[in-house]
């Protein structure tokens, strides 16, 4: 009627829709610089190898993208984006989300180019029990464990940790295995093994998801028990409270007893409000770890 072709008016159409997507586009990438500011790119680049870029902050969206394999940064504000956060967490900040949600992403992709077998109850129990033999094995555990957790379908990665993501470690199912990973921000043997054994807890209760520092509830107090149990007898550590000798050679005394690490008597004291945890004359029972992270 106007004299015009199908063509005109589709191509009309096309250019109104790539218009469109570009303002889409922008808005997206407006988005993620937004999100960006929560990241350090020094983190990625230090300890995964991603190109020095400085002041080039869209170069830098760009190659934290891709290696975090995502579309969009901006999909890390969301609540359990990857693995379920607890109902204790629903005061977190937006930039813990996002770095906490960072952290398992890692994790995650790691469980995915792994080729473990299928997750088995039983075997990870033995793997426990194999855990304890290894605790004051301070220069070989690291490897052993994770061999034996592997074998049993727990995929163990341990994560250089990211300021401020108070996060403690992370369980979730990845097809027929288990990914379970804790950071580096805990490595004094106590707190370690602690933090390893709680999310190991959790696998066990089949509760998988996010920990984060102060949680509370039904799940995590279970967790925190698993791990107390486990890390030290429960009687034997009530007759060794009750004699009340909480010096030095005490707690080097019971810790050979039961074949633990001081530092883990010392953490289980400390946290039960015995001991202070500002007794400067405790620090020779201390031991902190040093991983090297895998690329």
């Amino acid at each position: 009627m106007i004299g015009t072709s199908v063509n005109y008016w589709l191509n009309l159409q096309n250019a109104y829709d790539a218009l469109i997507a570009e303002f889409k586009s922008e808005e997206e990438l407006t988005q993620e610089r937004k999100v960006f500011e929560y990241f350090y790119y020094k983190y990625f680049r230090d300890n995964y190898g991603l190109p020095d870029l400085p002041r080039k902050k869209d170069e830098q969206i760009k190659a934290v993208r891709e290696f975090l394999n995502v579309a969009t940064l901006s999909v890390f504000t969301k609540r359990d984006m990857v693995v379920s956060f607890r109902s204790s967490t629903q005061e977190l900040t937006e930039a813990s989300t996002v770095k906490a949600n960072i952290m398992v992403q890692i994790a995650m992709n790691k469980a995915l180019n792994a080729e473990a077998p299928k997750f088995h109850k039983k075997k990870v129990e033995k793997a426990v029990e194999y855990a304890l033999t290894l605790i004051k094995n301070h220069k070989e555990f690291y490897p052993l464990i994770i061999k034996s957790f592997y074998d049993a379908g727990v995929i163990f990665i341990i994560l250089p940790n990211i300021f401020g993501s108070k996060t403690n470690g992370a369980t979730k199912k990845v097809g027929d295995n288990i990914m379970l990973m804790v950071n580096d921000r805990r490595l004094y043997a106590d707190s370690f093994w602690f933090t390893l054994f709680h999310e190991i807890g959790h696998i066990m209760n089949g509760d998988y998801g996010i920990s984060f520092e102060k949680e509370t509830g039904e799940q995590e107090d279970a967790a925190d028990k698993f791990a107390e149990d486990s890390l030290i007898p429960p009687e034997k550590y009530q007759k060794f409270v009750e004699k009340k000798q909480y010096d030095l050679q005490a707690i080097r005394v019971f810790a050979n007893q039961i074949e633990r690490d001081p530092g883990i008597v010392l953490g289980r004291l400390q946290n039960d409000g015995i001991v202070g945890f500002d007794d400067w004359t405790m620090k020779p029972l201390r031991h902190k770890y040093k991983v090297q992270i895998v690329r």
